[in-house]
């Protein structure tokens, strides 16, 4: 185990220094003029999508067991330290560099931000500078493997989850943002619309969590049919909130400019939201429960999801119905999850996967002037083979890096280690304690924890 931390720190201090050495080489590209108004909107924007990782810590931290709030949590926000060097080295070039065959860019376009600088670039960002547009879309794939981490909570060890989301951000994400939203993409060519990520960040997370909880198996807990307690509601409420907050730069944002169209955007994903938390509470209470604020936090996120694909095409009437419909889908596969053997602990699946398809689809029914209510099916049907796509190479590659991380180091945690809770056996820490455990302690818990449960 000490020998990958120290590959790792090698690896770190190999890339710093060639971070150090590589603008001897830079040549800065520029285009057009910037446009001021929207340089200022973008650098909000981005801002406010960089909350929502913190902010998706808060949601899911609440959710899970008290023994796991701060591995959890640890596992979003250490996903802004780790894609965000990934992203300055290779990964922007792989989404966004040269086009190779319509599926990846070039490695070598933008490797370690090379021609990455203040100048606007009117293939991807003609008036704001493309560092500004590079670092926006850092934002979303710092947010996308962070997502996953809420179907394999609670049973994840943390540094074999570092390994994942290095190969998942390489291998899945960068040709997936490359294939739809690169100029020569090929889902961009087939004339896919995904204005903020519907596909590339939700769909993709929501598959890759699926092969996560099947791959790592179910909890102890949850093979004991044990009841789930979440930790902290506060915690859902307010990671909620920065969500909801936090969404309007990465759905607003998204059309790249201070326009209608972000004002469009906006307004879209306020009502869908709004209308998917109202729908699942509503439904709660027709199914006899009460309505809860776990419930209507999963439902305004719901909601979300279901918008970011369909934002800045669609008329607010019909986000409502967006916010509605993908709610109850949602709801429906939550429900059907739970009774179910397959331990997705936060749901991430029905909620980001599911949440995701829905408004994939119905951004091709609503679509101004393209979708199917304005008498075109073309789009239907072109983001119907999209969607097998995407999911055959989502699901099935991240299957692949599971085995592949596994080989590299087991990604399950032992039993022991998950009896006494993931922020003890981690990272030797527990909410409200301001010290480390010694290894003669934490051993002498886990005989402790053992005990009883035997």
């Amino acid at each position: 185990m000490k020998n990958l931390w120290k590959i790792a720190f090698g690896l770190l201090l190999i890339i710093s220094f060639a971070g150090a050495l590589a603008p001897l080489g830079t040549q800065t590209i520029t285009g057009g003029p910037v446009n001021s108004a929207d340089v200022a909107w973008m650098l909000t924007a981005t801002g406010l999508v960089l909350l929502m990782t913190p902010g998706l810590s808060f949601f899911y931290g609440g959710m899970v067991s008290s023994k796991n709030v701060i591995s959890t949590m640890l596992q979003s926000f250490i996903a802004m330290g780790v894609i965000s060097i990934l992203w300055i080295v290779v990964g922007f070039s792989l989404a966004f560099g040269q086009d190779i065959g319509g599926i990846i860019g070039n490695p070598l376009t933008f490797f370690m931000f090379r021609g990455v600088g203040t100048g606007t670039y009117p293939l991807l960002a003609p008036t704001i500078p493309l560092m500004l547009f590079a670092l926006f879309q850092l934002k979303f794939a710092i947010i996308t493997p962070a997502l996953i981490t809420g179907s394999f909570a609670e049973r994840v060890k943390f540094s074999s989850y570092l390994i994942f989301i290095i190969l998942f951000s390489i291998f899945i994400y960068a040709p997936l943002a490359h294939m739809t939203w690169h100029p020569d993409g090929l889902l961009h060519k087939m004339g896919v619309l995904d204005f903020a990520g519907g596909t590339v960040v939700h769909i993709s997370a929501g598959l890759a969590a699926l092969a996560g909880a099947i791959k790592l198996g179910r909890r102890k807990s949850h093979e004991q049919g044990d009841k789930h307690e979440p930790a902290n509601i506060p915690y859902v409420l307010l990671g909620t909130g920065l969500l909801w907050f936090g969404w309007f730069g990465f759905n607003a944002g998204s059309a790249l400019a201070a326009n209608g169209t972000a004002v469009q955007a906006f307004a879209n994903t306020n009502t869908a939201s709004a209308a998917a938390a109202l729908a699942w509470i509503i439904l709660e209470v027709i199914r006899g429960n009460k309505p809860s604020a776990l419930g209507a936090c999963v439902g305004a996120v719901v909601g979300l999801v279901a918008i970011t694909p369909a934002a800045g095409y669609v008329d607010i009437s019909a986000s409502i119905f967006i916010g509605v419909f993908a709610s109850m889908v949602s709801n429906f596969a939550v429900a059907w999850k739970s009774k179910s053997t397959l331990d997705d602990t936060l749901d991430v699946f029905p909620c980001h996967g599911i949440g995701g398809i829905v408004g994939m689809i119905l951004t091709a029914v609503f679509a101004k002037n393209s979708g199917l209510i304005f008498g075109h099916a073309e789009l239907l049907l072109a983001h119907l083979i999209a969607l097998v796509i995407v999911a055959v190479f989502t699901f099935g590659g991240s299957l692949i890096l599971y085995k592949v991380t596994d080989m590299i180091s087991p990604l399950r945690v032992t039993e022991e280690q998950e009896l006494l809770g993931l922020d003890i056996s981690q990272h030797g820490e527990t909410i409200g304690s301001d010290f480390l455990f010694s290894t003669n302690s934490l051993e002498k818990k886990i005989e402790e924890i053992l005990v009883e449960n035997n």
